[in-house]
């Protein structure tokens, strides 16, 4: 015989997948992955609990009188005024949602379904400008209304974005144009 047909004469088998090895591989990464998704949610549970002192939002008053602008969108969260990473996740305000915006002369209403609604009163609104980011959402130059207000003795930038970008503009002019300064303040007297 030659070596070519003692070859073929010989019985060899498929290699047999080890079905228990496999399924164990799969189970321990699914345990990883649940155990991650676990420590990450504690750890935004934590940060919530370490902003604690933060104090109750302010609600809106029964009269909100004429609205100068009205604005639906998305609103992105909140983070500690100029650190555009240290998002507030304590009273909701980390909480994404959609958003309706009223502008008037007692402040800035922020309605959001199935979130935590909130207002801004007037004399706590410090700046209004167009940024790009804020706490994990980046979007182009000027597409994101980002409110600088006073909240206790902390000052927390929030961010919105209107289903409209153009809009923005207004927005940033309105609520500038409503601040008070020291210089203005003396002005009025």
């Amino acid at each position: 015989m030659t070596p070519l047909i003692l070859l073929a004469d010989e019985k060899k088998s498929a290699a047999v997948t080890d079905w228990s090895a496999r399924i164990g591989w799969l189970v321990g990464l699914a345990l990883f992955v649940a155990l991650v998704y676990w420590l990450m949610r504690e750890g935004w549970k934590w940060r919530g609990t370490l902003q604690g002192d933060l104090p109750e939002l302010p609600t809106a008053p029964d009269d909100l009188g004429e609205a100068r602008l009205t604005m639906s969108g998305r609103y992105h969260g909140s983070t500690t005024a100029g650190q555009w990473l240290d998002r507030i996740m304590a009273r909701g305000l980390g909480s994404r949602s959609r958003a309706e915006l009223t502008l008037t002369d007692a402040g800035l209403d922020v309605v959001r379904p199935g979130a935590t609604d909130f207002f801004i009163p007037a004399d706590a609104l410090r700046e209004a400008l167009l940024g790009k980011g804020i706490a994990g959402k980046v979007l182009t130059e000027g597409g994101l209304l980002v409110v600088t207000w006073a909240h206790g003795d902390k000052l927390i930038d929030s961010g919105f974005r209107s289903d409209h970008a153009a809009e923005h503009t207004e927005w940033v002019d309105a609520i500038n144009s409503m601040i008070k300064t020291p210089s203005t303040e003396g002005a009025e007297r």
